[in-house]
């Protein structure tokens, strides 16, 4: 009998994911409480306010349990692969025009959320360029089949406007779109910040401050999430703000990771970025065996039942996702020449493309933010 790589590779992931499930619940339901603060592994600075806002939920986590002697475990052998800077962050060759590849990655990162269905748990796929493609890999090809037929889908001027047929038109696939309302919101949104400030383009917007992820509040990050509200992707944990900006980030590792070798972003501070708390990079960790969830929350993600955004499990989800990665990141480059560092993104690209077409479960979140 013939098998595909892909079936095969499925077959490893559904085992992998039993042994995890075995071993993770055991430790769990053992030591489901955080690690106490004098003993509490904590990773290197990195000069980011994500990581500086995580620890008051690690340290009183009830239902996500990070597992340090399973990173350094997983840290012995993965630090010898290759991790390199993904080569398809900005895809199509559009990284030889840096502004219309600035701009391609922006818009998509602004509806860079939610492609899985919420009741049928049905991902969102179209076919482009003779590829069957799904998920956020699906939405940026229809972004790309807009552009080759005329719509000007990178013009904030354009998106202010956008209708619902416009969104029907430009996404058509398997299915419709997940949150194509909120999507047409966020593009109607960001649209109207485009236009009015910068000339209906994200580059512009790019290239009018400094090459900085922070810089005193001028710095990329930091004026996309004060600009754009959908952006600033914080939540509140016991009274306490927690940063994650995964998309805040995101389109500025892709652009920087695509265009960097070619001048088009030379951020000065890419080393201040974490991991993109999604729904895919908590799957990875689960199944490697780095967290552990409580019993309560195996059972919500296993029966598909929605987490609410904000809420303690949601928040305790990703910033372990967070915290997990910068350790990871910490130890596999105690094994690495200096000349061989990698920094988080690394890492992330390492998990997301490993494990982002997995049947194991997700936790599901109605939310803009990822």
């Amino acid at each position: 009998m013939n098998f595909s790589r892909r079936q095969v590779l499925q077959g490893i992931t559904a085992l992998t994911a039993v042994a995890a499930a075995g071993k993770t619940s055991a430790f769990a339901a053992v030591s489901m409480n955080s690690s106490s603060a004098d003993s509490l592994h904590w990773p290197q600075p990195l000069g980011s306010p994500v990581t500086e806002s995580l620890r008051t939920v690690v340290e009183n986590s009830r239902d996500v349990r990070t597992n340090y002697e399973k990173i350094v475990e997983i840290a012995g052998w993965m630090a010898y692969e290759e991790l390199p800077m993904p080569n398809l962050a900005v895809p199509y060759g559009l990284e030889k025009t840096p502004d219309i590849a600035m701009d391609f990655v922006m818009v998509g990162n602004t509806i860079d959320t939610a492609f899985t269905d919420f009741k049928t748990h049905v991902k969102f796929q179209t076919d482009y360029a003779g590829a069957h493609l799904s998920d956020s890999e699906a939405m940026f090809a229809c972004l790309k089949r807009a552009m080759d037929g005329g719509i000007p889908i990178l013009d904030g001027k354009f998106l202010k406007k956008i209708t619902r047929r416009n969104m029907e038109e430009i996404f058509a696939g398997n299915m419709e779109i997940p949150m194509l309302e909120e999507k047409m919101k966020l593009f109607r949104e960001a649209g109207e910040v485009l236009a009015e400030r910068y000339g209906g383009r994200y580059y512009n917007f790019i290239r009018s401050g400094p090459a900085r992820l922070y810089d005193n509040g001028k710095g990329l990050v930091e004026r996309l999430a004060l600009e754009f509200p959908r952006y600033n992707d914080v939540s509140l944990y016991d009274g306490r703000e927690v940063k994650f900006y995964k998309l805040t980030q995101l389109g500025f590792w892709q652009i920087y990771s695509g265009l960097g070798a070619a001048g088009g972003l030379r951020l000065e501070d890419p080393q201040k970025m974490t991991a993109f708390a999604d729904y895919i990079v908590p799957v990875a960790l689960r199944l490697m065996g780095i967290t552990s969830y409580s019993p309560a929350l195996e059972q919500s993600i296993n029966t598909y039942q929605l987490i609410a955004r904000d809420s303690r499990q949601e928040i305790e989800i990703r910033a372990h996702c967070l915290y997990a990665t910068a350790l990871l990141a910490d130890e596999i480059n105690k094994l690495r020449p200096p000349d061989q560092q990698v920094i988080i993104p690394q890492i992330d690209a390492r998990l997301w493309t490993h494990y982002h077409t997995t049947p194991w479960p997700h936790h599901l979140t109605r939310t803009i933010m990822y």
